[in-house]
C-alpha cells in the first residue's frame, strides 16, 4: 500500500520556491543516459491525494505525454501499476503495449519501448519514472539497464528524502529537449553549410523537436510556395494550408517515438505531390521534400469518378454513427449497423465481426459474402490458431491487407482468405481494456490502406467495440431473463373436462424484454380456476414476484379457498414479501358441469364474454383494490353464466392499452373481432387476437392473453 509512513515524516513539497539546482531534471536526463533512453518524465506523488504528476519531461515535447500530465494510482497504466506493486513494468514494444495498456497505444500507436520505475525508499513512496526507447530496442530489457534504472531511482529517492528533511522546497524545472550535438559544428562553417545545402535539387528541412522550422533551403522554400523568412518557426504541418492535416503531424510523432524514418504524400494544390521523408534522432527531424512523380502518375491515369468527400468518413457521419451505435440492443443490431453505416462509408463489400468464448473464436455475425460457409468455417477455430482473425483478437493491433498476394505471404497457410475478395482490414474491437472481439472489412478489389485512412478505420473499432461490449452484456442478461420468464410461467394448460383453453404471452421489446405479466390454469376436481395477472415493472424483480405471485395462487386454490378468499390471500402474501410492487389480478372458478364460473377482480381489466350467439359483452365485475396496497382489502366474486359454446377472453392491458389509441376503442375493436371469428379452433383464435391488436404489434409492454370455452359437448 502507498501511504504516509507512522509519525512526522519529509515535509511535502512545495511548488515555485527557488531551489539550488534542478535535481529532477539532472536526475533524469543521467538516467536517460545511462540506458540510452530517448525520453522519460519523471512524476511526484501528490501529498493530498493519490494522483502522480508529472514534474519535469524530457527528449520530448511535453504534449506526447499530455493525457498523463496526472496519473491516478488506481488507472491501469504502466507509472500507476510501478508505484501500487513497487517493481519495474517493462512495456517490450506496440503489441505488447495494444495488449496491456491499450489507452496509451490507442493515442500512441508506434512502435517504442517503456519502463515505468517507482522512486521509493523503504519508507515513503515519492513518485515514479518512466523512460521509452525507439521501437529497434531489443523486446527484452537488459540486466545492466534494470540494474541502472533501479539504482537511478533509489538515489533520487534519498535525494528527495534529504530535501524533505532539510526543509528545502523544490521548485517547478524546465523539461528538457535535447542537448546540442557537440563536434559538428567545428567540421563544416554554418554559412558553408548553408551553401552547400541551398546547392542540392531537392527540398531541406530542420525540424525541432516540437516540429518548428529552424532551417529550410530554397528547393524546399519553393516546393512549399512560402518565402524562407515565413517557414522559420513556424510548425512544418501550419506552414501551408494544405499540410494542415492530422495525418502529417501523426508522422512527426511517429518518427520522434520510434525513432526511425517516416514518409508521407500531400498534395500541393492544384496537382502537384509531393513526397515528405522524415529522418529523426533525438535533437529533432530533418526533412527531405521532393517530388511525388509516381503518384501523380498514379492520379493521372485513375478514372474520374467525380468530386469526393474531402475525408474517408466526415465528421457528420462519425457522430451519426455514434448515435446509431447507442440504440443498438443486441448483437445482430450491432452487426446490422456496421454493415448499413459503416461499410458503406469506407467502402467495403463485405464484413464480419468476429468473438472469443473458451479459448475459441465465434462469428458473432457477418454480412455481404456470397458463401456463408466461408465465414462460418472459423466459428470454434482455437485462439492459438494463427490468422489474421485471432492474431488481431489476441493482441489488439490493426491489421491491413493490400491484396491477396499480401496476405498469402503473411499467413501461407490460406486459412482465412475469404474467396472473392481482395483486400481486408483486422480491426480489434477494445473496449473496457480488453479486447472484445475483431471486425473484418472485405474489399473486393485491391485496396490500400494510407495512413490516414488506417486512423479512421482503428477509430471506428473504438466505436463498435463499445457498442458490441454492451449488446454482449445485453445478450446475455437477455438469455437468462427469458430463461427466467419462461420457467415461470406454464409449460402447457391442462383444462378440465369441458373446457377448452388457449394462451399467448409475448415479452415487450423494450428494455429486458420480461415482466410481471401471467397466466395458468389450476385442475381441480370437479372443478378448475383460471387466473391471470400483471405485476408491475419489466425486469427480473417483477418476473421472480410473478413466480411468487403464481405458486401463491396455486398453492390456495388446492388447499380450497373460495375466489374472495384467494384473492385476500395472495394480497396478503404479496405485503407480506416486501416488494413494494403492485400487481393487478383476475380470478376465475369455473364449473363447466352447471354453466357458470364465479370471478374475483383485483384491478384487472375486465374479461369480455362471447355468447355462443355471437354477441361480445364486457363483464363488468365488481372488484378490489390492486394487490400489494392494503392488508385488509376485500374482493368481492361476480358469479357469470357460462353456457356451452361461450367463449371468456382474459388478457393483460398491453394488449389494448397503446400509445394515442383509446382503450374504449381497443376493447370495441376486440369485441368485433371475437364477433366475427369467435367460433374459430381456439389456438387459431388465440393468433387472431395477438396479430390484431395495435398495442401487441407495439409491444410496448407484455401482453398475455387466456381464453376459455365451455364445449357444447362438455
Amino acid at each position: 500500500m502507498v501511504g504516509v509512513p507512522d509519525g512526522p515524516g519529509p515535509e511535502p513539497a512545495a511548488y515555485g520556491a527557488p531551489a539550488a539546482q534542478p535535481v529532477l531534471s539532472l536526475a533524469l536526463v543521467s538516467m536517460m543516459h545511462e540506458v540510452r533512453a530517448h525520453s522519460g518524465a519523471v512524476y511526484l506523488l501528490r501529498p493530498d491525494e493519490p494522483v502522480l504528476e508529472m514534474a519535469v519531461h524530457a527528449g520530448m515535447p511535453r504534449a506526447f505525454a499530455a493525457p498523463w500530465e496526472r496519473v491516478g494510482l488506481s488507472a491501469p497504466l504502466p507509472l500507476a501499476d510501478a508505484v501500487r506493486e513497487r517493481r519495474l513494468v517493462w512495456v517490450g514494444g506496440e503489441e505488447e503495449m495494444a495488449r496491456r495498456y491499450p489507452r496509451i497505444a490507442v493515442v500512441l500507436p508506434y512502435p517504442f519501448a517503456m519502463a515505468a520505475v517507482p522512486v521509493a525508499t523503504e519508507r515513503q513512496v515519492y513518485g515514479a519514472v518512466f523512460v521509452t526507447w525507439p521501437g529497434a530496442h531489443p523486446p527484452a530489457l537488459s540486466d545492466g539497464e534494470r540494474d541502472h534504472l533501479w539504482a537511478a531511482c533509489a538515489r533520487l529517492a534519498l535525494r528527495l528524502e534529504r530535501s524533505g528533511q532539510e526543509r528545502r522546497r523544490r521548485a517547478l524545472e524546465d523539461d528538457v529537449l535535447a542537448t546540442p550535438v557537440s563536434g559538428v559544428a567545428d567540421t563544416l562553417g554554418s554559412v558553408e553549410a548553408a551553401r552547400m545545402v541551398s546547392r542540392l535539387p531537392y527540398g531541406l528541412v530542420s525540424l525541432d523537436l516540437h516540429g518548428r522550422i529552424t532551417f529550410v533551403n530554397t528547393a524546399a522554400a519553393e516546393l512549399l510556395g512560402r518565402p524562407a523568412r515565413e517557414l522559420l518557426g513556424v510548425l512544418l504541418w501550419a506552414s501551408v494550408p494544405w499540410l494542415n492535416d492530422p495525418v502529417y503531424e501523426d508522422r512527426y510523432r511517429a518518427a520522434l517515438l520510434s525513432q526511425q524514418v517516416a514518409s508521407f504524400v500531400a498534395l500541393r494544390p492544384p496537382g502537384d505531390w509531393l513526397s515528405f521523408r522524415l529522418y529523426p534522432s533525438t535533437s529533432g527531424l530533418s526533412v527531405r521534400i521532393s517530388r511525388a512523380r509516381a503518384v501523380a502518375e498514379m492520379a493521372q491515369e485513375a478514372p474520374r469518378t467525380g468530386p469526393g468527400p474531402s475525408r474517408l468518413v466526415t465528421i457528420s457521419q462519425v457522430l451519426s454513427l455514434a448515435g446509431a451505435l447507442t440504440e443498438a440492443v443486441g448483437v445482430e443490431d450491432v452487426v446490422q449497423l456496421v454493415w448499413n453505416e459503416v461499410a458503406p462509408a469506407v467502402g467495403s463489400q463485405a464484413l464480419a465481426v468476429l468473438g472469443s468464448q473458451g479459448g475459441r473464436l465465434h462469428v458473432l455475425g457477418h454480412r455481404g459474402y456470397p458463401a456463408p460457409h466461408v465465414v462460418e468455417r472459423f466459428d470454434g477455430l482455437p485462439l492459438s490458431e494463427r490468422t489474421p482473425g485471432t492474431q488481431a483478437l489476441n493482441t489488439g493491433v490493426p491489421a491491413f491487407f493490400d491484396s491477396r498476394k499480401e496476405l498469402e505471404r503473411l499467413y501461407p497457410s490460406r486459412h482465412e482468405t475469404p474467396d472473392g475478395f481482395a483486400a481486408w482490414a483486422y480491426l480489434p474491437l477494445i473496449a473496457s481494456g480488453r479486447p472484445v472481439g475483431t471486425c473484418v472489412l472485405a474489399y473486393a478489389e485491391p485496396h490500400v490502406f494510407p495512413a490516414d485512412e488506417r486512423a479512421v478505420l482503428t477509430s471506428l473499432g473504438g466505436l463498435i467495440a463499445q457498442a458490441l461490449e454492451r449488446a454482449m452484456l445485453y445478450d446475455t442478461k437477455h438469455r437468462l431473463a427469458h430463461g427466467l420468464q419462461q420457467a415461470l410461467l406454464p409449460h402447457s394448460l391442462a383444462p378440465p373436462a369441458g373446457i377448452e383453453a388457449a394462451a399467448r404471452y409475448l415479452p415487450a421489446t423494450h428494455g429486458m424484454e420480461i415482466g410481471g405479466d401471467f397466466y395458468d390454469l389450476v385442475p381441480t376436481r370437479p372443478l378448475a380456476a383460471a387466473v391471470i395477472g400483471d405485476v408491475q415493472g419489466h425486469n427480473v424483480t417483477a418476473a421472480g414476484l410473478m413466480g411468487q405471485i403464481r405458486t401463491g395462487v396455486r398453492a390456495y386454490t388446492t388447499v380450497g379457498q373460495a375466489p374472495h378468499e384467494v384473492m385476500s390471500s395472495t394480497n396478503r402474501l404479496l405485503i407480506d414479501l416486501g416488494a413494494d410492487l403492485f400487481a393487478s389480478c383476475l380470478y376465475l372458478r369455473l364449473d363447466p358441469a352447471h354453466g357458470r364460473a364465479v370471478m374475483a377482480r383485483a384491478g384487472h381489466p375486465p374479461p369480455l364474454l362471447r355468447r355462443p350467439d355471437g354477441r361480445v359483452r364486457v363483464l363488468d365485475l365488481a372488484g378490489g383494490p390492486l394487490l400489494g396496497i392494503d392488508a385488509a382489502a376485500v374482493y368481492p366474486t361476480t358469479e357469470v353464466s357460462l353456457a356451452p359454446g361461450s367463449l371468456l377472453a382474459l388478457y393483460t392491458d398491453g394488449l389494448v392499452e397503446s400509445p394515442g389509441v383509446d382503450i374504449e376503442d381497443a376493447l370495441v375493436g376486440l369485441g368485433e373481432l371475437l364477433t366475427d371469428i369467435g367460433d374459430q379452433p381456439l389456438e387459431r383464435l388465440a393468433d387472431e387476437v395477438v396479430r390484431h391488436s395495435a398495442a401487441a404489434r407495439q409491444r410496448v409492454d407484455d401482453v398475455a392473453v387466456l381464453l376459455l370455452r365451455a364445449r357444447a359437448d362438455g
